[in-house]
This record gives structure tokens, C-alpha cells and sequence, in this order.
């Protein structure tokens, strides 16, 4: 048994070794960039190995995506979560997006960014779960929206998907023309953009309308 148990966990450092790197490969070269042999050649493992622990190319892509959905939430996600609801947390949503692009948590910026263009117009498992991953972020920035307005922090007539569709453009374009041209004022670009937005939606009076 402790053979066997030595053995799983070997395995599992070995797998999160290669996704450790899958993750910096696509965001950088795209999904359809991985493949068994230069992952074996680059980690200095064997082609069997590597293929041993996925079983295919798709499984390989799907894992990824997951791992670097692991990554988003623990980047982005549970932190703006330790913000009470409202404003302040939509704010945080977006300052942790933004710190998470440029920080280069993966090299080519944001992952989902890159492979949600190499991947929109095709169908299938991998499509389909990058999808998936795009409207769990949508639809989190929609809910913290949601909950700013029904606590009264934005006007009632606020259309929630709409200002939830324009942060996000607002940040995924800061995201690209950074990487594109490897500078940052875009993204301080975006937070004057995002603080005019959540300033012109916010209600009278309510907490965080300036900023504060």
C-alpha cells in the first residue's frame, strides 16, 4: 500500500509539473501548441509518461484549461470574495483582473483571452469548456453587479449584463494592447474607464460613489 501511495503522489507531482508548464505554453502559443513529445522534452520526462498521465491531446488541452481556471480563482476570484458585497467587491473584481494581467501570472497575459480566440469558432470538448470558463466570469461579474444594485449602492435601473459586458471589455482590451505592444498604460487606462463607469451607475449618495 505504501508502494502504491508512493507512486500516486509521484504521479501527481508529475502532472502538476506538466500543467505548470501547459498553462505558460498556451497562454503564449495557444491549446493546439501541446503536445506529448515537447512536453517530455522540456521537463525531461518520457513521451510514454506524459502521454500515460492525459491519455490524449484533448485531455491534455481540457486539464489545462481547468488548471488555469484553478489558477483564475485563486488569483482573482476567492480574494474579491473576502470583500463584503456591493461596490467594493465589483471594484476588487476588476483590480485583481487587471493586477492578474499584469503581473503576468501566465506570460501571454490572460489565458482565457488568447484561447478563447483560438477556439470560438470551432465546437467540441475544449470549445466547450472554454465557454464554460467565460461565463462563470461573466456571470460572477454580473451576480457582484446584481448585488451592488440590490443593495442600493447602484441605481436600481442599472442594466446589470450591460455593465457587466462593458468591464470586462474594458479589461480584456487593456489585456491585449499591453501584451500586444509590452507596456502598461492600458490598463490604467482601463481603471479610469472602470471608475467612470461604476461612478456614473452608482446611486446617490451611495457607499464607494466617489471612489471612497
Amino acid at each position: 500500500m505504501t508502494r502504491l501511495d508512493g507512486r500516486v503522489e509521484r504521479g501527481n507531482r508529475t502532472r502538476q509539473s506538466v500543467l505548470d508548464r501547459t498553462v505558460d505554453i498556451a497562454s503564449v502559443e495557444g491549446l493546439e501548441a501541446l503536445s506529448a513529445g515537447r512536453l517530455a522534452t522540456e521537463l525531461g520526462l518520457s513521451k510514454s509518461g506524459v502521454f500515460a498521465l492525459f491519455g490524449s491531446k484533448q485531455e491534455l488541452q481540457l486539464a489545462t484549461v481547468r488548471e488555469a481556471g484553478r489558477i483564475f480563482a485563486e488569483r482573482v476570484i476567492r480574494p474579491a470574495e473576502q470583500v463584503p458585497a456591493g461596490v467594493g467587491r465589483v471594484r476588487r473584481l476588476c483590480e485583481l483582473w487587471l493586477e492578474y494581467s499584469r503581473g503576468r501570472v501566465f506570460p501571454g497575459g490572460c489565458f482565457f483571452y488568447g484561447v478563447i480566440a483560438e477556439f470560438d469558432a470551432r465546437s467540441g470538448p475544449v470549445h466547450d469548456a472554454v465557454v464554460s470558463a467565460h461565463r462563470a466570469w461573466t456571470g460572477l461579474m454580473e451576480r457582484a453587479i446584481d448585488e451592488a444594485r440590490t443593495g442600493g449602492e447602484l441605481r436600481p435601473d442599472t442594466d446589470v449584463p450591460q455593465l457587466a459586458f462593458e468591464l470586462v471589455a474594458l479589461m480584456e482590451t487593456a489585456n491585449a494592447v499591453s501584451v500586444l505592444h509590452d507596456e502598461e498604460t492600458a490598463y490604467d487606462r482601463a481603471r479610469v474607464g472602470i471608475a467612470d463607469r461604476l461612478r456614473n451607475a452608482s446611486a446617490d449618495g451611495a457607499p464607494g460613489s466617489r471612489g471612497e
